[in-house]
């Protein structure tokens, strides 16, 4: 052999066969740490229901709850990526001939395997749990839709409202009567109706007409005899609580968007740190194998 054939060979980078990925202890470091993630919920479940007591003397707060329970959550999925992490870089066998920085590169890459195959099993556990509980939720939602719309449909019976609010408002604006004195004293129930449909076509647009608050106080005028000065006040009054109510319940829906950011964001920081420390376990892990093992080769190790 010439002297650049064996120049050629020495430069000739020597493939393995095998894999660099071990899927051995990358499956059971996933198991590992999903185990211990049910275990460490169930417990959690266990302790925050001592937190809470149907006597409101005896109950922690909603907002202490919630801030246990988050902590709580984001130790356990922490502890488990750790373990995980660490049982993956324990449990793989030594590579040959592999350089110092590749051995640390495949460990940390074991254990963020390790880690996104535990939160995948955690993650389709949960789901299947909350699956099972929004169906029946879905079931009880169902149920009382079936009542409502049968109360709905009854009621639009004995009231004549059409199926389109809209036209059946605009209907009464043509019929109403320029005199309360016109309309049939038994005729309560017809106009809690109509006054029904301002109010929502109200809602719809976003405000009620001067006309339609006019019509609606002399309307209250007839049925509780105030003058109307004194039943412009009362509608006044009540609409106000209707545009207090709705600002309320936009508020609690803002409130619940950014608690739910918040949590979003908490929870995407939370698992990006389980990661990063599955992977420095898994590191961990692998150098004490390799040290171990280097250990009994030169005879300075423990034999047992």
């Amino acid at each position: 052999m010439s002297l650049s054939e064996v120049q050629v060979s020495e430069l000739t980078p020597v493939e393995s066969s095998r894999s660099a990925i071990s899927w051995g202890p990358i499956i059971g470091g996933a198991i590992a740490a999903t185990g211990v993630t049910l275990i460490l919920l169930l417990l959690g479940s266990a302790v925050g229901l001592t937190m809470v007591s149907p006597w409101s003397a005896q109950s922690s707060s909603a907002a202490t709850v919630g801030v246990t329970a988050a902590i709580w959550l984001v130790l356990v999925q922490w502890l488990s990526s750790a373990l995980g992490g660490y049982l993956t870089g324990r449990l793989r066998t030594k590579w040959a001939a592999v350089h110092t920085d590749e051995v640390f590169f495949r460990d940390t890459a074991h254990g963020f395997l390790s880690w996104a195959l535990a939160t995948i099993f955690v993650a389709g556990f949960l789901a299947s749990s909350l699956t099972s509980l929004a169906g029946a939720g879905a079931s009880a939602a169902g149920t009382v839709a079936t009542a409502a719309s049968a109360a709905g449909t009854a009621a639009a019976s004995s009231s004549t409202i059409g199926p389109d609010l809209s036209t059946s408002y605009f209907a009464d604006a043509l019929l109403r009567p320029e005199q309360m004195s016109e309309r049939a004293p038994d005729d309560a129930g017809a106009a809690t109706a109509e006054v029904s449909r301002i109010l929502l076509q109200g809602a719809v647009n976003g405000q009620v007409p001067d006309g339609d608050k006019a019509y609606i106080a002399r309307i209250v005028s007839a049925r509780t005899g105030l003058s109307d000065t004194d039943a412009r006040t009362r509608v006044d009054t009540v609409l106000k609580q209707v545009d207090d109510a709705k600002v309320a319940a936009q508020q609690v829906a803002d409130k619940a968007r950014k608690a739910a950011a918040t949590t979003a964001l908490i929870g995407s920081l939370s698992l990006l740190i389980g990661a990063f420390i599955a992977s420095t376990a898994a590191a961990l892990g692998g150098r004490q194998r390799d040290e171990e093992e280097d250990l009994l080769v030169t005879g300075r190790g423990p034999l047992f």
